[in-house]
């Protein structure tokens, strides 16, 4: 339950394959469902954001649907940071002790 102010927790999940023309929503939920998108996004070791402006845009979107040109850029930012913070993982990784 949420208290008069408190805004309810919210996820979404996107996806990209090599043929997709843009990343689509593959998930997306309120309350306990987010909180289970974000558990099985760190579980499966995938980054996640926090950003409520762009989620609260995408929620808007129905399930399975890419994204809004309009979108492309924030979303394409999103995705450098994630690739960023992956190789900066990866090369901490291979580091010797």
């Amino acid at each position: 339950m949420t208290t008069p102010g408190e805004r309810r927790r919210q996820a979404v999940a996107l996806a990209y394959q090599e043929n997709d023309r843009a990343p689509r929503v593959v998930a997306k939920g309120y309350g306990d469902l987010a909180e289970r998108i974000m558990a099985e996004a760190h579980r499966q070791g995938i980054y996640v954001h926090d950003a409520p402006e762009l989620v609260a845009l995408l929620m808007q979107l129905d399930l399975d649907a890419e994204i809004p040109p309009g979108l492309y850029q924030i979303v394409a930012e999103l995705l450098v940071w994630v690739f960023e913070l992956s190789e900066e993982g990866l090369s901490h990784r291979e580091m010797p002790e």
